[in-house]
């Protein structure tokens, strides 16, 4: 690697961080740590299968309620449309299957975020790409990602690896908020955890609830999925994909990018 890609680390490349100089189009920068890598990748598979999983467990029973109970005499706030057999793991309808499968990739997912998490905190990922300053939460730097992201222009070429505040807000929901959700109500739906951690049920408000939690996590996940993937593919989805797996991005060419600071 040339020296320029060397110096351009993520450690270096941060908001309220910018390199020394602002590196030039085609330069390679390290942008993906090797934890958020396989992290990235074991989801993919795990994220899969616990969505088909989770649809097949929602067709026996397609109706959500809030509180301690719901059955078919209540009066639920939700029917979630039948899901066809083709977006279902299995693709035939078999429940003690189907609770095989998201019970299993359930332990991958919930150990697989406390692995993310601490090697974050440990190698200040968290800290350093991930972190929201006030400033960025101001309206004219709002407005103004805002229109950068709607002109399809997504990186500063200034400090091209920094991450914007939409990106670090949308991450922040779903690392924070959405996956510790689905599993706090995942083990509140389950008979053995909730009988031996009976404040899980209490979290949610109850079983009814948890799983009408659980169902509203997973949907916010799965719209966080579709937009991330959406943005690839208009960023350049080869390169983009290429980064996840080696770490190493290129910078793209900055025709048509933002000359000004945000907010100005």
């Amino acid at each position: 690697m040339t020296e320029a890609s060397l110096s351009a680390s993520p450690d270096s490349a941060i908001s309220g961080g910018v390199p020394s100089a602002a590196p030039a189009p085609g330069t390679p920068i390290y942008r993906h740590r090797l934890t958020t890598r396989i992290w990235h990748w074991v989801n993919v598979v795990t994220i899969f299968i616990m969505i088909g999983s989770g649809l097949t467990i929602l067709n026996a029973h397609p109706h959500l309620y809030w509180g301690d109970f719901g059955a078919n005499p209540d009066h639920p706030w939700f029917n979630p449309p039948h899901a066809p057999s083709y977006l279902t793991i299995p693709a035939g309808y078999n429940l003690a299957l189907a609770r095989r499968w998201h019970l299993t990739f359930a332990f991958v997912f919930a150990f697989g975020l406390l692995f993310f998490m601490i090697s974050s905190v440990l190698n200040a990922h968290f800290q350093k790409d991930l972190r929201i300053r006030r400033k960025e939460l101001a309206p004219a730097h709002l407005w103004f990602d805002a229109k950068e992201h709607a002109a399809l222009r997504f990186h500063d070429p200034k400090n091209p690896n920094a991450r914007n505040i939409f990106q670090k807000l949308a991450y922040v929901a779903a690392i924070f908020v959405l996956i510790p959700a689905m599993i706090v109500s995942g083990l509140a739906l389950s008979p053995t955890m909730a009988a031996a951690w009976p404040w899980v049920l209490e979290i949610v408000g109850g079983r009814a609830s948890a799983r009408s939690v659980h169902f509203l996590a997973a949907s916010g996940l799965v719209i966080f999925i579709i937009v991330h993937l959406v943005l690839v593919i208009l960023a350049g989805a080869f390169g983009e994909v290429k980064s996840m797996i080696t770490g190493w991005w290129t910078v793209p060419d900055d025709h048509g990018a933002a000359t000004q600071e945000h907010g100005a």
